[in-house]
């Protein structure tokens, strides 16, 4: 069995990586675009080009499936992949998990990128999966860009500015962009000062997109298997290795054979 993910960068390691811990047989194709990054700031056209280059490297590796781990061009570019790829090859995008959030009753922080906060999409997402609920849009700008470059002084005050314009009784925490899954632990400890963390709840789409992944090929996980899947990581469409940001990741250590599984 084989699973491709695509980013613009390393926002693709969490689900990656939840992949890697469900199913450690699976081989893994992560498909970047270091070239072309970030793709945030792109026009729709302008991104949902790039996103179809990358989803083409991917596919020429013959995946079994495709996670478009990346919000952003889930937002733009998701119907585009599909009508390309699908039925050859299911492809599976990345939804902020604000209906699980919601339901839990609580007040509903959304963390995500400042062209995303706001945005017809999200207030969709909240109109359709948060009606009633108390939610507060939070933008983070900065963030993605400070995980992408494993800069912990720029990851601190991204999350400091943001943690500020989240309330104070906040209790459950959406993690909006991929990047942030894979600095979940100075969001926790930035609210915990703030809103005393008793209860917080974080959601993220990690684990969503890889059990769907496995749901669209009719596998269950299976966590016990021997880790016996390969990687294989495309730059651009270029073959190479993890770049070294990823491996200041937990995930990205995971997935190179140097830690322990995470979660």
């Amino acid at each position: 069995m084989k699973i491709a993910l695509m980013d613009s960068g390393i926002g693709l390691l969490a689900a990656a990586a939840a992949v890697r811990r469900l199913r450690p047989d699976a081989d893994l194709v992560l498909s970047s675009d270091p070239d072309g990054m970030p793709w945030g700031p792109r026009t729709p056209a302008d991104l949902t080009e790039r996103a179809v280059a990358v989803a083409r490297a991917a596919a020429a590796r013959r995946p079994d499936a495709l996670i478009v781990a990346c919000n952003t061009a889930t937002v733009h570019a998701l119907d585009t992949v599909r009508a390309e790829l699908e039925p050859d090859i299911p492809v599976v995008g990345t939804v902020p998990a604000i209906k699980p959030a919601a339901a839990a009753g609580g007040r509903v922080a959304i963390w995500a990128t400042p062209a995303t906060t706001g945005s017809p999409y999200q207030r969709g997402l909240i109109r359709d999966f948060a009606a009633g609920a108390r939610v507060t849009e939070v933008p983070c700008p900065g963030l993605a860009d400070a995980v992408e470059a494993a800069d912990d002084g720029a990851v601190s005050a991204a999350v400091a500015a943001a943690a500020a314009l989240t309330p104070a009784d906040v209790t459950d925490v959406v993690l909006g962009c991929t990047h942030y899954e894979l600095t979940e632990s100075p969001i926790r400890s930035a609210l915990a000062a703030r809103t005393g963390g008793a209860g917080l709840v974080f959601h993220g789409s990690a684990e969503a997109v890889a059990v769907q992944a496995l749901r669209r090929l009719g596998v269950a996980p299976e966590p016990g298997l021997p880790r016996t899947g390969g990687l294989t990581v495309l730059r651009s469409g270029r073959e190479g290795e993890l770049p070294a940001a990823a491996l200041a990741y937990a995930e990205g250590r995971l997935l190179a054979g140097l830690g322990a599984p995470v979660g």
